[in-house]
């Protein structure tokens, strides 16, 4: 019997768990999705904004969220596998709320239940007068569009420095891969059909 699918979906459900920001407390983070011109949201919500935490201060010293996600996409092709950027914020010592990190993973492309730790960075001033001044007015270099994150265009000259962790629990669900002929077993092939179209 042949198959009339033309395009596939991918469901998934999880949560923004937790940060480790050793030298930072009282966070935030917001959430959005970058995804080819191929895919097309059909439910859920593209973009969000957490509650402030702050650390547990007789156990770890992790930051936790367990800020809910849940979106759908359909999708002819496989390039352009969608992408969630985090950005996460709190005070600085003047009161003013700034960027304490950026980061960006794929989304699985296996279904089943995935973890992700994702390593956070923060851009940086070109110079320490530069550096200074941001610190006194407490405007922090931060992207104005964080989407820029999960993008290689316009971040080659770009100076960054590494700073905490987030973890990222998925349970994905996909429906007529197969169908249209990608193989769904193993993340390998349909990690290579991701990178490998133009």
């Amino acid at each position: 019997m042949a198959s009339n699918a033309s395009v596939f979906l991918l469901n998934v459900n999880g949560q923004i768990e937790s940060g480790e920001f050793p030298e930072y407390d009282d966070l935030y983070c917001k959430y959005c999705y970058v995804y080819g011109h191929d895919w097309a949201p059909t439910s859920g919500v593209e973009e969000g904004i957490s509650q402030i935490a702050s650390k547990n201060r007789t156990a770890n010293q992790s930051v936790v969220w367990n800020f809910p996600v849940e979106i759908t996409f359909k999708s002819t092709n496989p390039y352009g596998w969608p992408q969630i950027v985090v950005s996460v914020y709190g005070p600085d010592v003047f009161g003013n709320d700034v960027v304490r990190g950026y980061g960006a993973v794929h989304l699985p492309f296996t279904p089943g239940r995935h973890k992700k730790t994702i390593p956070m960075f923060v851009p940086e001033s070109s110079s320490r007068l530069q550096k200074f001044r941001s610190w006194l007015t407490g405007h922090r270099p931060e992207f104005t569009d964080p989407k820029v994150v999960a993008q290689g265009d316009g971040r080659e000259v770009t100076r960054v420095r590494s700073q905490g962790f987030l973890t990222l629990s998925f349970s994905v669900v996909t429906k007529d891969l197969k169908k249209l002929g990608y193989t769904t077993s193993s993340s390998e092939a349909l990690n290579s059909a991701v990178t490998s179209n133009p």
